[in-house]
């Protein structure tokens, strides 16, 4: 497998990953036509792209408020496993709930974002998932009262 720093991306790598990260559904033949390229050369790139593991995966954004999914909350947490011991990052990325887990730098050892129902479930979560997870010394937890940004789209530079 070719590290990621070996990995050479050149101006048309770059600019079918911009047109697909602003809209994973375009099809192969539009991204083509953007690119003055015949349609299989482009799914030969994608396909490259994706060998190389810098496409990881396609989604869809959801709207969470209508699956009951209204509260979002960051916790930062301390865990007993040593720095580089990914234990407990592991344990807690098993849980639907929690979106994203960060190792981090500082006092604490993870930030962990989490979307539930309500402070209710957020607190039945602690309780009977978080508390399962025996390196966990401490959490704390902050919730959002609103987003003004939320996006997964990393900038992809001109070259």
């Amino acid at each position: 497998m070719i590290a990621e720093h070996e990995i050479i991306l050149d101006k048309i790598d770059l600019s079918i990953l911009r047109l697909m990260q602003e809209n994973a559904r375009i099809t192969n033949a539009d991204m083509a036509r953007e690119l003055n390229m015949a349609p299989s050369g482009v799914l030969e790139r994608v396909k490259k792209l994706e060998q190389k593991n810098v496409i990881l995966q396609y989604t869809t954004r959801i709207n969470p408020a209508p699956l009951r999914q209204k509260l979002l909350a960051f916790i930062f947490m301390r865990a007993a496993d040593g720095l580089g011991c990914s234990t407990t990052g592991k344990e807690l990325a098993k849980i639907p709930e929690v979106q994203e887990v960060h190792q981090i730098a500082g006092e604490d050892c993870y930030l962990v974002k989490v979307r539930t129902a309500d402070s209710g479930t957020l607190m039945d979560l602690m309780r009977s998932q978080f508390s399962k997870i025996p390196n966990i010394l401490s959490t704390r937890t902050t919730i959002v009262m609103e987003t003004v940004k939320e996006q997964q789209q990393i900038i992809i530079p001109e070259k």
